[in-house]
């Protein structure tokens, strides 16, 4: 097994074309919600940490957004994120770095905890064990 390429330091940056289609402004990323803002950070820190290449991370996300084209999901920005955590998902399962059971029984507890939890109160999972 041949260890991944680390990017180089000017392809972590955020004008880098890797984070061409990013929503920004003249500050930079725009996230509408805290867990846009995590997902991007761990994509950054894994291909920091040699996880996966930016040219790796950039054809997945091309087909990502390909697949969405081809299920005639609008391409209007609004879902990027969605798309962008889909493809951190299935390049972490794809590498190896996650089970993809335990990956998807965590999405099934967030979701189980998200559906139980009143309007305006934080999201929290229960203690292992007590689903």
């Amino acid at each position: 097994m041949s260890v991944p390429e680390r990017p180089s330091p000017a392809a972590l940056r955020l004008d880098a074309p890797a984070f061409a289609r990013l929503p920004r402004d003249e500050q930079g990323p725009v996230f509408a919600e805290p867990w846009q803002a995590q997902a991007f950070a761990l994509a950054v820190r894994l291909a920091a940490e040699g996880c996966f290449t930016w040219t790796q991370w950039a054809h997945a996300l091309a087909e990502q957004l390909h697949a969405a084209k081809g299920r005639g999901e609008p391409d209007d920005g609004t879902h990027y994120y969605e798309h962008w955590l889909a493809t951190l998902e299935a390049l972490v399962a794809a590498k190896g770095l996650c089970d993809p059971r335990a990956l998807r029984e965590r999405k099934e507890a967030w979701a189980d905890a998200y559906r139980s939890t009143p309007h305006g109160e934080p999201v929290a999972l229960a203690a292992e064990g007590k689903r």
